[in-house]
């Protein structure tokens, strides 16, 4: 094993850091695809994809996609445009944007992401103002990657708090720095309302919500509640009610649920109503999934 200078952190025996900017991927025993999923940590999921073509359909999530290229060429289409991203590059994907996922060459593709909720983002300056949009999605930003690889570059274990704390609001300094545009005020009744609508939906997700319910609960009407959730959280509270769920039948196919079972347990209609939201969401069927889980690189 290798220690890496910069991060302080001892990496995995198959991954070598390549300096202070990122994480290398040494391919010297061959190309094996597959999926890794680290154990949720602080509300956020971390993975290493490795896949040859296409990898992902279009979709959208409700987090922050921040991610380093590891090996190969990343490409995918976003806010119209075909983009790439090789070895070193930071990838910065704002929640709802849709995008896909692609290798970009023969050789295969591997790289880390870290599914950040904005609402980690927006905790270091108190949910005081809206989200930062960055409007490249591939940066060139060493401190930023910095960041993304005290996250990352550990899968097998969950961050340390103070470590992780630190790496948050490296990377919420990174996309300020990257976004660039001022962002708007939230007031304290917005922020509050916004909060209490998000704890409610989380606590009854697999239930149907009905936008009355949250009105009584915030005291302000619905447009609005959705204007200020969506500046503070990044979507809609349909998108966060229906991401939760999903976040749930994942964890409950992860430890051997069936497709339908795990759909009705976690307040989806039937298994092709949760089929069409997962792959909306992910890229791919609950099926393809689950096989990319069970092959680990």
């Amino acid at each position: 094993m290798s220690i890496n200078s910069v991060q302080g952190i001892e990496e995995p025996e198959h991954l070598a850091l390549a300096g202070p900017d990122g994480l290398e991927r040494s391919c010297k025993d061959g190309f094996r695809g597959g999926l890794r999923i680290a154990a949720a940590s602080h509300g956020m999921e971390r993975i290493e994809a490795r896949f040859r073509g296409n990898g992902f359909s279009p979709h959208r999530h409700d987090t922050y996609a921040l991610g380093l290229t590891l090996h190969g060429v990343q490409t995918f289409r976003y806010r119209g445009s075909e983009r790439f991203s090789h070895p070193g590059n930071v990838i910065v994907l704002h929640p709802d944007e849709v995008h896909d996922g692609a290798a970009g060459t023969e050789d295969g593709l591997i790289y880390r992401m870290v599914y950040l909720p904005p609402e980690l983002i927006g905790a270091t300056d108190g949910h005081k103002s809206s989200l930062p949009f960055v409007p490249d999605p591939v940066v060139a930003d060493a401190e930023l990657g910095r960041a993304l690889a005290g996250i990352l570059s550990d899968l097998d274990h969950e961050p340390d708090d103070l470590a992780l704390d630190e790496a948050i609001g490296g990377v919420a300094s990174g996309l300020f720095r990257q976004a660039g545009a001022p962002r708007k005020a939230i007031t304290k009744v917005a922020r509050s309302a916004v909060l209490t609508a998000r704890d409610f939906l989380v606590e009854h997700s697999d239930e149907v919500v009905r936008s009355e319910a949250l009105e009584a609960l915030t005291g302000i009407n619905r447009y609005e509640l959705a204007r200020h959730f969506r500046l503070l959280l990044g979507t809609s509270p349909h998108r966060f009610l229906v991401m939760r769920r999903l976040d749930r039948a994942k964890r409950l196919l992860a430890t051997g649920d069936g497709l339908a079972g795990a759909a009705l347990e976690s307040g989806f209609a039937d298994q092709a109503h949760f089929t069409r939201h997962f792959r909306n969401a992910f890229g791919m069927t609950p099926g393809k999934w689950l096989a990319m889980h069970d092959r680990q690189p």
